[in-house]
């Protein structure tokens, strides 16, 4: 069998989406997550194609040794591990799949929202080590508090409906959104200083970028309640988190709940050290409905692209 194109899948990704790619005549198919930089680098000369999740690095020095390679397909959402600016520059479609875990990371916010006003994992903890204290771990109902979020795309969309089914009230600052589309969605669009006061939880939804780096810092803390509570399970950056630490240090924020951080592995995060915080491993898109539908989404994306077919989710624009 002639080949056609060579893929290269560099991180972990659904068996779905990896027997489907293998099917297709022509394709030749290597799996090798947990690659080096170097790995990577001496491998992807000759790949046509590279198919990545959140832990690869596809950086400037990839790039360039890329010589053969046409497609860098991102099985999620997030692009801020990937090079955009030199894939363009060499020609190279970057795609992504905004649309499969959108589902798993608006519940998973949820969860955390629920979790932080019942401190349910310190009551566990609690628990399993012999203590019976129900008074320590008093908590908060959500019903007809405020819920701001900052960003009110795809998730923060589908975060503002399920918050609405919990009877909070919702207002939002996201600076791309239309007020008729905010209508649609029952939630009142104001600017970040006019809902940073407002809130008693504070949910982040937007990518990571110049713009979005430590969107919300000390200057935004400081202009919040001292009983309200800050959740991020969108990217790490977005949130300043040396600001965060000190205010629920210096007890200038109730709580905080994160799914993402500055640091990939914060192991050395004094955030990991408060009571106040609930963290969790990157698990917004970690549903096993989640990772198929991104996987299969990717895989049907490139093969498309490779064989001359239609472009879906492309992020960058090439110019001949």
């Amino acid at each position: 069998m002639e080949v056609m194109a060579k893929v290269l899948i560099s991180d972990p990704l659904a068996k779905e989406g990896v027997e489907r790619l293998k099917e297709e005549d022509g394709f030749r198919v290597r799996e090798a997550p947990g690659l080096s930089q170097e790995e990577l680098i001496k491998t992807i000369p000759e790949y046509d194609a590279l198919i990545v999740r959140s832990e690869t690095r596809v950086t400037e020095e990839v790039i360039r040794a890329a010589s053969r390679l046409k497609i860098i397909g991102r099985a999620g959402t997030g692009l801020d591990n990937i090079d955009i600016t030199s894939a363009t520059k060499r020609g190279i479609i970057v795609m992504n799949t905004p649309e499969g875990n959108t589902i798993s990371a608006a519940e998973h916010t949820i969860s955390m929202i629920l979790a932080l006003s019942r401190n349910i994992p310190q009551a566990h903890f609690s628990l399993r080590s012999g203590e019976w204290n129900r008074k320590k771990f008093m908590g908060t109902e959500v019903y007809g508090k405020i819920l701001g979020i900052v960003g009110l795309g795809r998730v923060g969309s589908e975060v503002a409906k399920r918050a609405q089914g919990l009877k909070m009230r919702i207002i939002a600052y996201d600076p791309f959104i239309s007020k008729e589309r905010a209508e649609q969605l029952g939630v009142t669009l104001i600017d970040l200083e006019e809902l940073l006061p407002e809130v008693d939880y504070l949910t982040v939804h937007t990518p990571l970028t110049s713009q979005t780096r430590n969107l919300i810092g000390e200057r935004e803390i400081a202009l919040m309640k001292k009983d309200a509570r800050i959740i991020n399970c969108a990217r790490g950056g977005i949130i300043q988190e040396d600001a965060l630490y000190r205010a629920l240090k210096e007890n200038r924020l109730k709580g905080a709940a994160l799914d993402v951080f500055e640091k990939g592995k914060p192991f050395d995060s004094p955030l990991l050290k408060l009571d106040s915080v609930i963290i969790t491993p990157h698990l917004g898109a970690s549903t096993e409905e989640a990772q198929k539908r991104v996987a299969l989404d990717i895989v049907l994306q490139v093969i498309d692209a490779l064989k001359g077919g239609p472009l879906r989710n492309v992020v960058n624009v090439l110019t001949s």
